[in-house]
Order: structure tokens, then sequence, then C-alpha cells
């Protein structure tokens, strides 16, 4: 039986997550948190039923919660409310795309959202609260720490480590084994 879950944050990268959560057919879709102002507007068919000051009553119908907010100027936001909705008590289960590739060697913790196309290899570790953009490539002993975006196309090689925090841009490639912090912008060669 299906779990039921709520999406925390109705913008851009929501829609990237509905159409994962849809694929991976896990979980049926609530409704979506988001600002008090936009209660009872769409999104691709999903209604936002709530903002944050709801989660707790909201808690006593659904258990499961995952953060749609994206990241990119800063994660401030959705380590926020990562850390409201644990505190409430909700589980927040690793989301996976059909479409990805994920080693049974690797773990992935969670609130993560790995996304189309994205590869995780052998012994790849990520923790807590991370994207794992489309077509991303998280090479063999590669360490992400908790709250990190690793962004579309971007390569990390073998037993890289990313630390708590980092924005990994769009097609940015490392080195391997180097260890990665703060902002990285798209494109970057990490050495």
């Amino acid at each position: 039986m299906k779990k039921k879950i709520l999406l925390i944050g109705g913008g851009g990268h929501c829609k990237s997550v509905i159409d994962v959560i849809e694929q991976e057919n896990k979980y049926i879709i609530m409704g979506i948190i988001d600002k008090k102002e936009i209660i009872g507007q769409d999104l691709l068919g999903y209604k936002v039923i709530g903002c944050d000051d709801d989660l707790e009553k909201l808690f006593e119908k659904y258990k499961y919660a995952i953060i749609t907010v994206g990241q990119i100027k800063s994660n401030n936001l959705r380590v926020k409310l990562f850390d409201k909705v644990k505190s409430i008590g909700y589980k927040l289960p690793v989301i996976k795309s059909p479409l990805s590739y994920v080693s049974t060697y690797a773990h992935v913790d969670e609130g993560t959202v790995v996304m189309h196309h994205a590869v995780v290899n052998a012994d790849a570790k990520i923790g807590k609260n991370c994207i794992i953009n489309t077509k991303a490539l998280i090479e063999h002993d590669v360490t992400i720490e908790d709250n990190c975006h690793i962004s579309t196309g971007a390569i990390l090689n073998g037993g890289a480590k990313v630390k708590e925090n980092t924005f990994y841009g769009s097609n940015a490639t490392s080195k391997e084994y180097v260890e990665i912090d703060g902002f990285i912008k798209a494109g970057s060669l990490v050495k």
C-alpha cells in the first residue's frame, strides 16, 4: 500500500520532485505546504493545503514529508524546514527516481532526493536532506555530507568529499579525493 506524503515547498524544484515521486510510485502526494497566501492554489494538479503553521495539525493525518524547496543561493530554508518537520515527528524518506541508478553498496540518508538519470556508485555515502539532481554522477567512495545540493550534470569523481551545506553547481567536475566546501559555481573544475 502506498504511503501518503506531504511536499514542503511549492516552487520549481517541487515540480521536479512531483515527477520523481509519480515515477517511483511508492507515495501518494496529499498536498503541498507553502506560504499562507497561496493556500488553495494548484501545482501540477496538487493543491497547496497549508503553511508551516499547519504542519503539527497535519501530522495527525500524515506521517511522511519531503522538503521540496530548492537550494541555490542558500540552504537555510531547506535546513530549517527539515529540522522543523523532523522535530514534529514526520518520517522523511529517500526518494529515488526509477530512472536513476543507486548502487546497492551505496548509502543514501533520509530526506534526500535522487533525481532522474543520476548515478550513485558503489560505496558512495550521501547524507540527509540532499538534492542529487538530474544527471549528476556520484562516483565510488564519494562522501556527501548533510544538506548539500549536487546540481544537474555535476560530476564528483572517486573519493571526493563534499562538506555539509555545500552547493555544487551544474556541470562542475571534481578531481579524485578532493575536499569540497561552500558554493561551487556551475562549470567549475575542482582540483
